[in-house]
């Protein structure tokens, strides 16, 4: 392979059209816009732990602690609609798409440069909707993040801000995936053929046609709902002739596609690091990229396993576990083909790897607990329990979280061009670590008890799991600030970091770090003896 790095400015330096503040928010470098995305996610993220902080201590104890019933309902619903719309939909595509997609393959930026740049205001623009229904009108809302109708629009809570704002961040998610089609299809460097691209380049790929395809569903029903506020039309209301189990079906129609745009970049990242620190080539390659898309196509087909006591047919409750158990298997394929990978190899032990390997323990129990939960015996028992969301959080922080931790750990150095502390590091991800199995891993025995998720109060039978989950949480926040002052400090006071500290094989390792403005002079070339992960 041929490329030539730029020795100009970085973009972290580079001053161009606008100085200062304007300078980041009205660039259009797809880097620029990749960190304004990481800060942005990263405060919503520390808002959506100390709203989840306080739900833990409020649940310290059977009784009022800290907080009212209304409160309490408020909270959990704000901390669901941050978590999930600004946080983990956009997490990894928007931040690690951003920051390393077009280097990856060989080009200069995204296709559209000016809609990325959009993109991010209106991120901006949907998290600002959101937080005047928290601080405007008649209260935050409070009808979890799911916004189930009929309550969300009898209620006399905030709703339509938080509604148009979840509306408005799918746009900015739309927007992100078109763009980022264009440039997998359009922008790949010469030589850069399908089967030469970066498993992390395909989980975007398909992430990006499950952003462009799913998410339009779920703004409509959005609007529906708005309509249903203000003129009363009738659509999901029973006393209007409405069936607010349509409701259910629209958004979840949308939402279980949802949570493989938060897992397939995460499983990306993983791919990247594991053959990394394995110092080996990736196993199976092909058949990484198969699942990626079997789990892109069949995640369209499950979405009624949410649905399985609101009423349905017999037949279409077997049809609906039925794949909900098929849509394992290719998730089953990535974690053989990761294990595989480290199979004889000379593993280099830093703490992206670290992340890596717990994240492939935490979402194997929580992929196995979904199993419960697709099966129609045992969820009729477990459905709306604290099981519930136990499973929910293995599998949507522990796997995009701790992948998210991963990733920033083992791009750090690209990004900023300093390397950060690694004894810090460690700490942080194992206090992180324990604190996250303290904090949800009672809530599956909670739940198999019997103790019902969403409630602000409990029996005193399940006192003794919730006193071992609020521990946890506080232990997981400890990590969590030791996390992020150590990678802080380190972006301004860290050693410098070398083009490649870990020896990666992908093309962002070939730049310097931070990366140029441009990314390369030239284009870089790959010959035909090139291949995924050993450009030479």
């Amino acid at each position: 392979m041929q490329t030539t790095a730029v020795n100009g400015a970085n973009y972290l330096t580079y001053q161009g059209k606008y100085k200062g503040l304007l300078g980041w928010i009205l660039s259009t470098d797809h880097k620029r816009i990749g960190l304004l995305y990481l800060y942005s996610i990263a405060t919503m993220f520390t808002t959506g732990v100390l709203l989840g902080l306080a739900m833990k201590f409020e649940l310290l104890a059977p009784g009022k602690t800290i907080m009212e019933a209304q409160t309490y309902n408020s909270v959990f619903t704000v901390h669901g609609v941050i978590m999930i719309f600004m946080v983990v939909v956009p997490g990894l595509p928007a931040v690690f798409g951003n920051l390393m997609l077009p280097i990856m393959i060989g080009a200069r930026d995204v296709a559209f440069p000016k809609l990325n740049l959009l993109s991010w205001w209106l991120y901006v623009a949907g998290v600002f909707l959101v937080l005047a229904a928290l601080l405007f009108g008649k209260g935050s809302p409070d009808t979890g993040w799911t916004f189930y109708a009929p309550y969300s629009f009898k209620t006399g809570t905030n709703m339509l801000p938080a509604i148009f704002g979840a509306f408005v961040l799918g746009f900015s998610s739309i927007l992100t995936g078109l763009n980022f089609l264009v440039t997998i299809h359009r922008l790949r460097c010469k030589g850069m053929k399908w089967m030469k691209l970066p498993l992390f380049v395909w989980t975007l790929y398909g992430t990006a046609w499950i952003q462009l395809l799913a998410t339009p569903v779920v703004g409509i029903t959005l609007v529906l709902v708005a309509l249903e506020r203000v003129f009363g039309v009738g659509i999901f209301d029973p006393a209007l002739g409405g069936d607010p189990i349509l409701y259910q079906h629209l958004f979840w129609i949308y939402s279980h596609p949802a949570v493989y745009i938060m897992i397939l970049p995460a499983m990306g990242a993983i791919s990247e690091i594991i053959p990394t620190f394995a110092q080996k080539h990736i196993f199976g390659y092909k058949a990484l990229i198969a699942s990626t898309m079997a789990i892109a196509f069949v995640g369209y087909l499950v979405w009624g396993h949410h649905m399985f006591t609101a009423g349905m047919s017999g037949t279409a409750q077997y049809y609906f576990s039925l794949l909900t158990f098929i849509v394992a298997i290719p998730s089953a394929i990535k974690v053989f083909n990761w294990i595989s990978t480290l199979y004889k190899g000379s593993i280099n032990v830093q703490t992206p790897f670290y992340w890596a390997v717990s994240f492939i323990f935490v979402f194997m129990i929580g992929g196995l607990s979904g199993l419960v939960l697709g099966a129609l015996a045992t969820d009729v028992h477990v459905h709306d329990t604290a099981f519930v969301v136990a499973h929910f959080h293995y599998i949507v922080f522990g796997g995009t979280g701790f992948a998210f931790f991963a990733a920033i750990h083992y791009w750090f150095p690209k990004i900023f061009g300093r390397m950060y502390d690694k004894a810090w590091a460690n700490t942080g991800w194992l206090v992180f670590f324990v604190g996250f199995l303290a904090l949800y891993t009672p809530m599956f025995y909670l739940g198999m008890m019997g103790m019902p998720r969403r409630y602000y109060d409990y029996l005193e039978e399940f006192h003794g799991g919730n006193i071992l989950s609020t521990f946890g949480s506080w232990v997981l926040v400890t990590g969590f600030i030791i996390i992020v002052v150590n990678l802080v400090r380190s972006a301004r006071k860290g050693a410098p970091a070398e083009a490649n500290p870990w020896h990666g094989r992908t093309l962002e390792w070939t730049v310097p770090s931070p990366p140029p403005v441009l990314n390369f002079d030239e284009e870089p070339v790959l010959g035909e003896k090139d291949g995924p992960y050993n450009y030479e």
